[in-house]
C-alpha cells in the first residue's frame, strides 16, 4: 500500500524538468505551487493514516460511553408491594333481651290438707288493725288435733336437729305495749297489743303494732301444742303497704312452704315461727328456767315469710328495767343474724315475776332504725 501511495505521489508529483541551455529562466506559474502544496497535503495525510494517527474511534472509547450514559439513567426505585388489607372483625351480634321472670304467685294453690290450716286464720283479720281475734282454737279440726296427739315420737337425728325442754307454757292474757319507733333518724309513738290464748292442747298469738295511726304490723300465729312445745300451723304476717303472707307447717307431709316464695323444708319437729319464739322461750322459761344462764345459747329452726334458718338465742342476762308497769326485773335475751344478713334483730325481755310474759320487745334494722315495745298493760283473760 506504501508503494502504491509513493507511487501515485511519483505520478502526480512535478514534471521533470527538462534541461535549458538558455540562460534566462521562466517564471513558476501559480497553479503549480497549489498543486505542489496539494501534493504536500495528500503526503502527510497518507503518512499519518498508516501510522494510525487517524482512525475510527476505538470500541474502548464506545464501552465508555454506554457506561456512562447508564450511570446517568434516573434511579428506578424498587417496587414496594402494597399492604395487604386487613379485613374488619365482623359486628358482635347484639346479644338478645333476656326474658322477664315472671312474678311469683303470692298464693300457690293449697293442697287439700291446707283447708283446715286457712281455716285456723281468716286472712280478713290482718288487712284492718284493731281486728278482733277469731277463736283460733275452735277452728283447728279434730284431725288436727288428733294427728298432733297421735304423731309418733321423734326419732334420734330429729332429737339431736331439735332440743327438747321442758315447756310450761303461761295462761291465756292480753298484753299492751306503748310503741316507741325510730324511722329515718326521727322518732315516733305509738301502741301495741298482743292476744295469747291456749287452752292447754292449741295456742293462737294474735299480735300489731302502730305509729300514729298507721298499723305498720300484723301478725297472727295459730297451732297445736306437742312433746316439742309449741307446734305451729300456720303463720301470717303483714306489714305496712305490703301483701299478706302465710307460711304452712304442714304436719301431713311433714313440709314447711310458704305463699311468698317455692322454697320449702321438712318438718322435724320443735320448729317455729316469728311470733310463736317469744311464747316457746316463755314456756322454757317457766318449766325450764335452770337453762338460762347469763352467756348460754338455745337454737331454734325457724320459719319467717319467705324462708327458714336456725335462730341462736343468745342469753344477755337479768337485768332492771322500767316498762308502763313500772320497775321489774327481765331476762334479756337476743337473736342476733347471721354476719351478712338484712334481717331484724330481735331482743326479748321475759319477767319471772309475771308469769315470764314478754314485757319489751325491740326489732332493730341494719340501718339503725328500730321498733320497740314496752309493756303498758296486762290482763289475764280466760280460755276461749
Amino acid at each position: 500500500m506504501l508503494t502504491s501511495a509513493r507511487r501515485c505521489v511519483y505520478t502526480i508529483g512535478m514534471p521533470p524538468i527538462a534541461t535549458d541551455t538558455r540562460t534566462e529562466r521562466t517564471p513558476i506559474p501559480m497553479r503549480w505551487i497549489a498543486l505542489l502544496l496539494v501534493s504536500v497535503l495528500l503526503h502527510l495525510v497518507t503518512l499519518e493514516w498508516a501510522t494510525g494517527g487517524i482512525g475510527m474511534p476505538s470500541l474502548r472509547n464506545q464501552s465508555q460511553t454506554a457506561i456512562v450514559a447508564q450511570l446517568l439513567q434516573p434511579k428506578i426505585e424498587p417496587a414496594v408491594a402494597p399492604k395487604p388489607r386487613i379485613p374488619k372483625p365482623a359486628a358482635k351480634p347484639k346479644p338478645s333481651p333476656r326474658p322477664v321472670a315472671r312474678p311469683v304467685p303470692t298464693t300457690p294453690p293449697q293442697p287439700e290438707s291446707a283447708a283446715s290450716e286457712a281455716a285456723v286464720i281468716p286472712p280478713a283479720g290482718m288487712e284492718a288493725p284493731g281486728t278482733s281475734v277469731e277463736p283460733v282454737i275452735e277452728t283447728l279440726s279434730a284431725a288436727d288435733a288428733g294427728a298432733a296427739r297421735e304423731a309418733p315420737a321423734a326419732g334420734p337425728q330429729q332429737a339431736s336437729d331439735t332440743m327438747q325442754y321442758k315447756v310450761n307454757l303461761p295462761p291465756s292474757a292480753e298484753l299492751k305495749y306503748d310503741v316507741k319507733a325510730l324511722r329515718d333518724g326521727k322518732p315516733v309513738y305509738g301502741h301495741g297489743k298482743i292476744s295469747w290464748q291456749t287452752d292447754g292442747g292449741n295456742y293462737t298469738v294474735d299480735g300489731e303494732a302502730g305509729i300514729l295511726f298507721f298499723t305498720v304490723l300484723n301478725f297472727k300465729s295459730a297451732g297445736l301444742i306437742d312433746d316439742f312445745g309449741i307446734a305451729p300451723v300456720i303463720y301470717a304476717e303483714k306489714r305496712f303497704r305490703k301483701s299478706e303472707t302465710n307460711t304452712h307447717f304442714n304436719r301431713e307431709r311433714s313440709t314447711i312452704s310458704f305463699s311468698a316464695s317455692t322454697a320449702s323444708y321438712p318438718r322435724k319437729g320443735g320448729e317455729q315461727d316469728r311470733a310463736s319464739i317469744i311464747w316457746q322461750l316463755t314456756g322454757i322459761g317457766r318449766g325450764d328456767g335452770g337453762k338460762f344462764i347469763p352467756g348460754a345459747e338455745i337454737d331454734f329452726f325457724v320459719a319467717g315469710v319467705r324462708d327458714a334458718e336456725t335462730w341462736r338465742i343468745r342469753i344477755i342476762g337479768e337485768e332492771e328495767i322500767e316498762t308502763g308497769t313500772g320497775k321489774t326485773s327481765a331476762w334479756h335475751m337476743v337473736r342476733i343474724p347471721r354476719q351478712g344478713s338484712y334481717d331484724q334483730q330481735l331482743d326479748i325481755w321475759l319477767a319471772p315475776q309475771q308469769q315470764w310474759y314478754p314485757v319489751k320487745l325491740r326489732y332493730t334494722e341494719t340501718n339503725g332504725d328500730y321498733l320497740d315495745m314496752s309493756l303498758s298493760d296486762l290482763t289475764s283473760v280466760a280460755a276461749r
